[in-house]
């Protein structure tokens, strides 16, 4: 009775497997005979920024027209290859290509985030948090920081923003870009032979010799509390100088 029991218990276990195999071998036919009828793609505009169109990422998964997905079986389309295809577009900084029930392709992408503008007599690009340099779109133009620099220092090259002396200066400009009233006050910022900063203001029309991007946090403290307190009584355009480079004071002229 007790070996019966077991047998029929085996048999049964057997049966289920059985069958589950079966329906998963079912189903995965299924999913291989799937037709690919839609790409969906999403473009996360988390910071405003516009530089990438639905468009230009339909002719990078399917160069241009050459490849299209639509009408493909799932065995023919490569979703890895897709993705590196979108990482490659400079804009873009996180992307995944996935695959729905229906066999349609589902594209979600993250935008890179400029912080600043660097303009030389050389280039005209954008600085991203990582002190990347990104082309400019002709699909949007950012409001962020010009930056100009020295033709004598290095500041202009591509790795500079990113060596151990520019982290220094990408520090700053993202401290500046995250600070709503800096953000909306500074109006230019450059950076001269010696690697000293200097801002023009949008209120005031003022020049601000800030120095090396050393005590940032400390030096903004100090002009804003001259904002406050001495602006309002002598004019906002009473001088059009201030340097805030050394400890503790500031020269107005």
């Amino acid at each position: 009775m007790y070996w019966n029991r077991k047998v029929k218990a085996l048999l049964f276990a057997l049966f289920c497997l059985s069958g589950f195999i079966f329906l998963a071998g079912f189903s995965k036919a299924r999913q291989e005979g799937k037709i690919c009828k839609k790409v969906n793609i999403k473009i996360d505009n988390e910071y405003n920024n516009y530089f990438l169109s639905a468009s230009e990422v339909t002719a990078l998964l399917t160069k241009n027209g050459a490849q299209p997905l639509t009408g493909r079986k799932k065995e023919e389309i490569d979703l890895k290859r897709l993705e590196m295809r979108i990482k490659s577009h400079k804009f873009v900084r996180q992307a995944e290509v996935s695959r729905d029930l229906e066999g349609n392709i589902n594209v979600t992408i993250q935008q890179n985030r400029p912080i600043a503008r660097l303009l030389s007599s050389k280039k005209d690009v954008y600085l991203d948090e990582e002190g990347n340099q990104l082309p400019l779109s002709s699909l949007y133009t950012a409001h962020v920081l010009p930056v100009t620099v020295s033709a004598a220092t290095t500041a202009g090259e591509g790795s500079f923003f990113q060596d151990s002396v520019g982290m220094a200066y990408l520090s700053l400009l993202k401290y500046i870009e995250k600070d709503p009233f800096w953000n909306a006050q500074l109006a230019h910022m450059d950076i001269d032979p010696k690697g000293k900063v200097s801002f023009l203001t949008q209120v005031g029309d003022q020049r601000i010799e800030f120095g090396k991007p050393v005590q940032v946090e400390e030096k903004f403290k100090r002009l804003f509390i001259f904002y406050k307190e001495v602006m309002p009584v002598v004019g906002w355009e009473k001088y059009s100088r201030l340097n805030i480079e050394y400890k503790d004071q500031i020269i107005c002229e």
